[in-house]
């Protein structure tokens, strides 16, 4: 079996990536200092406890396992915090990447795909937004994405890396099988939080802004399956061992959900009302983020397969699953 070394892949989208690896036929070694993620999620391949941040560790972990590809999602995520404490995301998720291009440089590891997201955008002038959009992020977590996506660039000029960003939209849904899915402490992702209000785990989902230019005043999203996601990395992966182009690539659907209709689909599929308040909008929140997912369809052969209904569905699953242990 050939290795990939997986950052952060005790996470949601790493966990849910890891088990896509093993199933293409490689070994995920997770890489992960389980700040956010789980222990449990670990499922197919070894854990090494260790931050990216950690020159030696990293490199100690490229020798051990001489990995035929790194899949990097170690780094913060939440747009609202980023705003708040701008340094935390400058160093972890701009920093800390540069310690790992160092140190696959140092090792012979020259295959990468990274994280990235469709905040690297910022306000969108063209929509669905396609990879040549205007690169103008609106909060230091889109900023420190941008970065690193432009220090792979320069590190593939210098050293021949061979690189893809994936720009994701917004990751949602859980394993097909209920084993995995999303838990973050504390959650920031609306559908979670919308079923977490409509199981009753919490007293209302606050829906920020109804005053966007959208058909209905609230923001409106392209939702991705985290199982089609995490196809996507390993599409990316084999890509590049068969000498792809560099650069960045969108994961999305092409298609947009408002708040209203999110909520809308859990109460439909749930049969539970969802108890709202308004709130003002948030900094640093686009109105409307959708991908142009031609780019993926044409380089990688991807295409998303599940829609919002599937992808609630099996949310929903995961979070009776964790309602129910957490009565036991």
């Amino acid at each position: 079996m050939t290795n990939i070394l997986v950052t952060g892949g005790a996470g949601y989208i790493g966990s849910h990536t890891a088990k896509a690896v093993a199933t293409a036929g490689f070994t995920p070694v997770v890489f992960d200092d389980l700040s956010h993620g789980h222990e449990w999620a670990v499922r197919w391949g070894p854990l090494i406890k260790g931050d990216v941040g950690d020159a030696a560790a990293v490199r100690a972990a490229l020798r051990a396992h001489k990995p035929v590809a790194v899949i990097h999602f170690a780094g913060e995520i939440s747009v609202g915090e980023s705003m708040a404490d701008p340094g935390k995301y400058y160093r972890s998720n701009f920093s800390n990447t540069i310690t790992l291009l160092d140190a696959m440089r140092e090792t012979g590891v020259n295959s990468l795909v990274y994280s990235s997201t469709a905040a690297v955008y910022g306000t969108p002038v063209k929509t669905p937004i396609p990879e040549e959009h205007p690169l103008s992020p609106i909060n230091p977590y889109g900023e420190s994405k941008l970065f690193s996506e432009q220090s792979m660039a320069r590190f593939a000029d210098a050293n021949g890396l061979k690189w893809t960003a994936l720009r994701y939209f917004n990751a949602s849904g859980a394993d097909d099988s209920g084993a995995i899915g999303e838990d973050h402490d504390p959650e920031t992702h609306l559908i979670p939080l919308v079923l977490d209000a409509a199981l009753g785990k919490r007293p209302h989902i606050s829906v920020f802004g109804t005053d966007y230019a959208t058909p209905d005043g609230t923001a409106v999203r392209d939702y991705i399956h985290v199982s089609d996601l995490a196809d996507a990395h390993i599409a990316a992966v084999r890509k590049l061992a068969g000498g792809t182009e560099n650069g960045a690539i969108n994961v999305g659907t092409g298609r947009g959900y408002s708040v209203r209709e999110v909520i809308a689909a859990v109460e439909r599929i749930s049969g539970r009302q969802v108890p709202v308040k308004f709130a003002p909008r948030r900094a640093g929140d686009p109105p409307v983020l959708v991908a142009d997912p031609h780019k993926a369809r044409n380089a990688l052969g991807w295409t998303a397969r599940r829609g919002l209904d599937e992808i609630v569905s099996s949310a929903l699953k995961w979070h009776m699953r964790a309602v129910a242990k957490a009565a036991q």
